[in-house]
């Protein structure tokens, strides 16, 4: 009997040996906020809708459950660049992963398929386009699917970023299944209206509904008004304050995107680009050399990032403004996956909002949008933009303003001075121009730094302090999982996460056992990488 058919006395069975596949593949005691109720819901037989912050582990919501349900759990994600980098992140982990998609040759997919009807795989990654694929049919009719967990979610919605017109055919996908699977939706930032439009156009039945807050305390946010010159100029200044540090600038268009990757490499900094203007060869090659941290910084229109895995982004920088607070607050997002400080910061311009308008004027319609739909789309496009000039212009909280946007209460930040909701550590909060951001971040004072004296890291009991000989080993383990990544061809967070390696760093384990307690740690990792984590611990 699969767990999902199991009767509801049943529940907590189900969420223990949920938990036990937490802790024997990915490391972790206890789940995150949010996951195990997902999770639970699953389980039991029940859709469910998932709103969750990046870095809030969306993908364990079916991983786990893919490993107990047994059959082929399908992930339908529009990420086909990254489906190679997640199933090997997989397999790093014990989970048995696959993915289907036009990178691989027909005599590829006819093998990947035959292994998954034989039961090789947990889950497989597919893009919305196969699901209309007869072949892809056809195999999915002869193979038991108990799940279907849609990630990105909020590209079924016309409202959301990211509109993919194919989304909308995955209820009709999960009509033709012999028995109607478990499914999922995931998404990272979605308003309520949004929400309302993926239950319905996914046909979602009763789903439970599990909105885990949109706020990512690790983050530090930021907003300064500066021309193209200055922000470039403070780039380049904020570059050199964290010369170890991992980052995304994004630019909103492709010829700012060139013009900062030539005076960025002027200044010596080791930064790749990515538009929509280059090939596909000459993208993915700057992708992977991001996300393999062979080079430290890179430099994108919004054409890069969704569902990047990278963990240990530590600052993403936005020249430019986005065209909604989703928008902005997805790519913000993209930092400090780890759960590790990180910083985001809005660089704008009044020329800037002049792009934005331009670029929702010239908006391009499919022929058989009729003129009513067209203007409310515009409209509707108008007021993001006004919500996202609000955030860049603020002169209150820059975090509350996000929190109170996506509809959650700000009244668990402290108060402020003035009384008012505040997190009393943004720009807003801290009254802090660009001029003085900078000047504080070259001696890595003011808000987290990359060098080794007084660098300040956060663990789940608060801030701790660490030392230069801390500092030395971290780096060492870096060093350390840089080459064992290269050996394994994958990125070398798929190893471990930062955040695991600054555990070990303060746990400092003499043994198996003492490393399978560091979180991050699970037994297949243990097997594969701890005798050479240990053996430079010990040394």
């Amino acid at each position: 009997m699969v767990v999902g058919e199991e009767h509801s006395d049943d529940r907590g069975g189900a969420i223990a040996r949920a938990r036990e596949a937490l802790r024997a593949y990915f490391g972790y005691d206890s789940f995150r906020p949010g996951q195990e109720e997902v999770i639970s819901s699953i389980l039991s037989g029940r859709d469910a809708l998932a709103v969750m912050p990046t870095g809030a582990g969306k993908s364990v919501c079916y991983q786990i459950p893919a490993v107990l349900l047994g059959g082929l759990t399908l992930v339908v994600s529009p990420l086909i660049s990254l489906m190679g980098d997640q199933v090997r992140s997989l397999k790093e982990a014990g989970i048995r992963g696959s993915y289907l998609n036009s990178t691989l040759t027909p005599r590829q997919q006819e093998v990947v398929m035959a292994r998954a009807a034989a039961g090789w795989y947990d889950l497989m990654y597919v893009a919305p386009e196969r699901l209309s694929d007869q072949r892809f049919v056809a195999f999915a009719q002869r193979v038991r699917i108990p799940l279907v967990a849609v990630d990105e979610a909020h590209c079924v919605s016309q409202w959301g970023q990211d509109f993919r017109p194919t989304y909308r055919g995955i209820p009709a996908f999960v009509n033709l299944l012999p028995q109607r699977p478990v499914v999922c939706a995931l998404t990272a930032t979605a308003t309520a209206r949004v929400r309302q439009d993926v239950s319905l156009l996914l046909d979602l039945c009763d789903p439970s509904i599990q909105v885990n807050g949109f706020d990512r305390p690790n983050l530090r946010l930021s907003s300064f008004e500066l021309t193209p010159k200055e922000r470039t100029r403070w780039l380049a200044g904020y570059l050199a304050a964290h010369p170890s540090w991992s980052g995304i600038v994004y630019a909103t268009t492709r010829k700012k995107v060139d013009e900062l990757v030539e005076a960025l490499r002027g200044a010596g900094v080791g930064v790749v680009s990515y538009h929509a203007g280059m090939g596909n060869a000459e993208r993915a090659a700057s992708q992977d050399a991001f996300v393999r941290d062979r080079a430290r910084v890179m430099v994108a229109t919004n054409a890069f990032g969704m569902g990047i895995d990278k963990s240990d982004v530590r600052f993403v920088v936005n020249c430019g403004l986005p065209l909604s607070l989703e928008e902005y607050y997805q790519e913000a997002g993209r930092a400090g996956r780890d759960g590790e400080p990180a910083e985001c910061h809005l660089l704008w311009s009044r020329g800037d909002i002049r792009t934005c308008h331009f670029f929702i004027d010239n908006t391009e319609f499919p022929p058989e949008v009729p003129e009513p739909e067209r203007r409310a789309l515009l409209g509707r496009r108008e007021r993001l933009l006004s919500a996202m000039i609000g955030y860049a212009m603020s002169d209150t909280c820059l975090r509350a303003r996000v929190l109170r946007y996506f509809g959650q209460d700000a009244s668990s930040l402290p108060a402020t001075g003035d009384g008012s909701d505040g997190c009393g550590g943004c720009s807003v909060c801290l009254g802090t121009s660009a001029g003085q951001y900078l000047r504080a971040a070259r001696p890595h004072g003011a808000f987290g730094a990359s060098g080794a004296r007084g660098h300040r890291t956060r663990d789940l009991a608060g801030e701790a302090e660490v030392t230069d000989e801390d500092e030395r080993l971290f780096q060492r383990l870096r060093a350390l999982r840089r080459r064992l990544a290269d050996d394994a061809r994958v990125p070398p967070y798929v190893v471990f996460s930062d955040a695991t390696l600054r555990a070990m760093v303060r746990r400092r384990p003499r043994d198996g056992e003492g490393l399978l307690g560091v979180p991050g740690v699970g037994r297949t990792k243990l097997e594969r990488y701890g005798e050479q984590f240990l053996e430079e611990i010990n040394r």
